[in-house]
This record gives C-alpha cells, sequence and structure tokens, in this order.
C-alpha cells in the first residue's frame, strides 16, 4: 500500500498519479499497487516533484513497524523518528526533535 498526501503537485504528475491511485481528496492520493510498482512510483513523485509540492509519503514494508515514511518540501507537519519509529509530529507538538 502506498500512500501519498501534498500541499500541491504539478498538473502533469497529478493525472498521472490518477492512473496508480484513489483520490479521495485533492491532492491526497491511496493505492494498493505492489512493492515493486510502490517504488517506482516513490521514485518517480521524488524526481518530478518540486519542494514546493509538500510531499509526505507513506509506504508498506516488510521491516517493523510496518510502513516508511519519506518526505520531499516543507510540509505542515515535521517527521520525527524516535526509538527507530517514523512518527508524523505536529509542528506546534509536544514532542521534542
Amino acid at each position: 500500500m502506498l500512500v501519498a498526501v501534498a500541499n500541491h503537485l504539478p498538473p502533469a504528475v497529478r493525472g498521472r498519479m490518477k492512473l496508480w491511485f484513489v483520490e479521495p481528496r485533492p491532492n491526497v492520493f491511496v493505492s494498493g499497487v505492489k512493492d515493486s510498482v510502490a517504488d517506482g512510483v516513490v521514485k518517480y513523485l521524488l524526481d518530478h516533484c518540486p519542494p514546493e509540492s509538500g510531499l509526505i509519503l507513506f509506504q508498506r514494508s516488510n521491516k517493523p513497524p510496518g510502513y516508511k515514511i519519506r518526505g520531499l518540501g516543507d510540509h505542515t507537519r515535521a517527521l520525527v523518528e524516535i526509538s527507530g519509529l517514523q512518527l508524523v509530529q505536529e509542528k506546534n507538538g509536544l514532542l521534542a526533535k
């Protein structure tokens, strides 16, 4: 499974995303593609999205905790790692970086 959340995507990238994903809300994409396809989609997004897109990707993983999080650009939440666990933190949250 792969979930992509963005602040803004270029129109060409957004149109391509609709080939693989369901878009339940604007710039929120969810797909159940195989892991090998998901790796290609992640590479495509990281190569073709500008930092202004504020992209966060949640990808299924076979290793604990069962997911990987990747980010690109400035987004409204911070990605933090605590004891090897990736988390998404509100920028004004209680956890310290």
